[in-house]
């Protein structure tokens, strides 16, 4: 499929897991990348395996809204419009609430809400100049319920949701459309390096795990076809939403999942140490 011929996507988080597969994908449907994060090695490297005719490293800190300024006018003017905007990035501070450092707080709100609304709004009027864009916001089924130790995560991403469902009402006349992909655990870094597995709550490995590469192929439709929200797997999304909605029936069902959580972030552990 060449779906994306001739656009321009600017992905966020594109160094490694989700963003880089998004990235790739895009590439092999003719579409030209701009790839952000902040490092910037790996970024290179992976603008090198797409082809530097095609795809573009910007090293930006996405927390900082003059990077954010200089991401979105340095691919406009390379690539000459702005078609897709991926706002995967994320950033994660587990434990109790009450004893993460408040600069760990500010930063994931930084990352995984601020940054988003400061994108969009950068790209927003670039799409309604050529008269078309899609943006597609990277949330998570922890924004549809609450997560233990993960308080300012699922706040990030409840809102993140909301923020997305506003703002596709806002230009629902228009050609520029804007959807959300909500993720279960994902088989990243972000929930499997070594030196984060062992604080995940248990709860999120009680799901079936994702792959980067499917979680990709979602962005990917949203980005072309606009539907307002996709998770994966849907039904850890309804059982989420139930949860939300009653929340008895997340006291009964919670203590099982854990336990079945549990079990299986043994097996991740075990696996990561070979």
């Amino acid at each position: 499929m060449n779906r994306f011929q001739g656009k321009t996507v600017v992905v966020t988080g594109a160094s490694s897991g989700i963003g880089a597969e998004c990235a790739r994908k895009f590439v092999n449907e003719g579409a030209n990348v701009v790839l952000a994060a902040r490092s910037r090695e790996p970024l290179e490297k992976l603008a090198a395996e797409l082809g530097e005719n095609v795809a573009l490293a910007v090293p930006t800190d996405i927390s900082d809204v003059d990077q954010c300024k200089n991401l979105i006018e340095t691919a406009k003017s390379r690539f000459g419009s702005i078609d897709v905007l991926v706002n995967n990035a994320g950033k994660n501070s587990r434990g109790h609430y009450e004893k993460i450092a408040l600069d760990d707080i500010l930063g994931i709100l930084d990352v995984n809400l601020r940054a988003p609304l400061v994108l969009t709004r950068l790209a927003i009027p670039i799409m309604r100049s050529q008269g078309s864009g899609s943006v597609v916001n990277v949330a998570s089924l922890a924004g549809r319920l609450p997560l233990d130790d993960e308080a300012t995560y699922s706040a990030t991403k409840f809102a993140l949701r909301i923020f997305s469902f506003a703002v596709a009402e806002e230009l629902a006349n228009t050609n520029i459309r804007v959807s959300v992909v909500s993720p279960g655990p994902v088989d990243t870094g972000f929930i499997m390096d070594p030196s984060v597995i062992e604080d995940v709550p248990a709860l999120v490995y009680s799901q079936p795990m994702s792959t980067a590469e499917e979680i990709a192929d979602l962005i990917l439709q949203s980005a072309h076809d606009g539907v307002r929200e996709r998770t994966k797997p849907v039904v850890g999304a309804r059982l989420a939403t139930l949860s939300y909605l009653f929340p008895q029936l997340r006291r009964v069902v919670l203590p099982i999942l854990e336990r079945k959580g549990e079990r299986e972030k043994q097996k991740y552990v075990a696996r990561s140490r070979g």
